[in-house]
């Protein structure tokens, strides 16, 4: 891979991570601070915040077919929920629609990833479309462990959401969750060096 090449992914990345930050960002802040926009009772705020939250990921969509001319699987099947039980939220004036549907989308990935690990079909291999060159057998761990993390991330919203305040759930879900998926995706390095297919340009990409 040339040092351009390598420019080029490097900020396709960023932009990526932009476009999956940028909603959550603005949900955020939406919670917080739309009754200081729109001078609403704060209780309120949710509503605000899930409105634009819909938009925001609609928009972010949007955004990266035009850039990428395809929408991965994960982002597509997430901006499905987040339009539907967006709706419910706004429409039967009842923020646990958007609450439970952080846990409703992480047990759906879990079981698409496990129950094809059953079958014997390492689906993260078509989830991260070439990103990587690895052994059936390093796809399969991988397709384990994150159908796994994603139970994980289920009952933690679950927990979350259920015991604390709904200006608590909405700031986890940026500064928590969100780094928790970091720091587990990055702790799977090991796997990506134990079982990459061993060839001079995998070396070289990895590098």
């Amino acid at each position: 891979m040339s040092e351009q090449d390598s420019k080029k992914n490097g900020g396709s990345q960023l932009l990526r991570m932009g476009l999956e930050l940028g909603p959550l960002v603005i949900f955020f802040l939406c919670n917080s601070k739309a009754n200081l926009v729109f001078g609403n009772d704060p209780s309120e705020n949710i509503f605000y915040a899930t409105g634009a939250f819909m938009v925001a990921f609609a928009l972010s969509l949007i955004v990266t077919y035009t850039k990428f001319r395809r929408i991965p699987t994960m982002p597509l099947v997430t901006g499905v929920f987040v339009l539907i039980f967006g709706t419910l939220t706004l429409v039967l004036h009842d923020d646990t629609f958007i609450k439970i549907k952080p846990t409703l989308v992480n047990l759906l990935f879990a079981a698409g990833l496990l129950g094809a690990a059953y079958f014997g079909k390492p689906l993260m291999k078509q989830l991260f479309d070439g990103a990587f060159d690895l052994t059936d057998e390093g796809w399969m761990v991988l397709t384990k462990r994150w159908g796994f993390f994603f139970i994980l991330l289920a009952l933690i919203n679950e927990i979350v959401w259920r015991n604390f305040s709904t200006d608590f759930w909405a700031g986890f879900k940026l500064f928590g969750i969100m780094p928790i998926t970091i720091v587990f995706a990055m702790a799977q390095m090991g796997v990506l060096t134990r079982y990459a297919n061993k060839s001079e340009d995998n070396q070289t990409a990895a590098e």
